[in-house]
């Protein structure tokens, strides 16, 4: 998918987290991770944020996580409707092959 403007996916409550999608043309992917438990999550959040991105096909995004202690699922959740909004893709997600993706 293409990233055509900014976007943004969940809050900054306890056990979720905010993700900011942006253009980064021709720059790959870039993770600007702040999370309170980044030493001991942080590795493992920043792999599901880019197997997400992968599976999801895109290549060049400027990325801004807060996270506030969220599960793998809700990181891949927040992830693509992030992504799908920054797309423009307002309804009709793509759910399939969801369960499959090796996050």
């Amino acid at each position: 998918m293409i990233i055509e403007r900014q976007a943004i996916a969940g809050t900054l409550e306890s056990s979720d987290l905010q993700i900011i999608i942006d253009k980064n043309d021709g720059h790959g992917i870039e993770i600007d991770l702040q999370s309170s438990v980044e030493k001991q999550f942080g590795r493992r959040i920043r792999e599901v944020l880019m197997e997400t991105l992968k599976n999801l096909k895109v290549e060049d995004a400027k990325v801004v996580v807060v996270d506030k202690g969220a599960l793998d699922c809700t990181i891949i959740a927040r992830t693509m409707a992030a992504v799908h909004r920054a797309a423009g893709i307002t309804s009709n997600y793509n759910w399939e092959g969801f369960e499959e993706w090796n996050v």
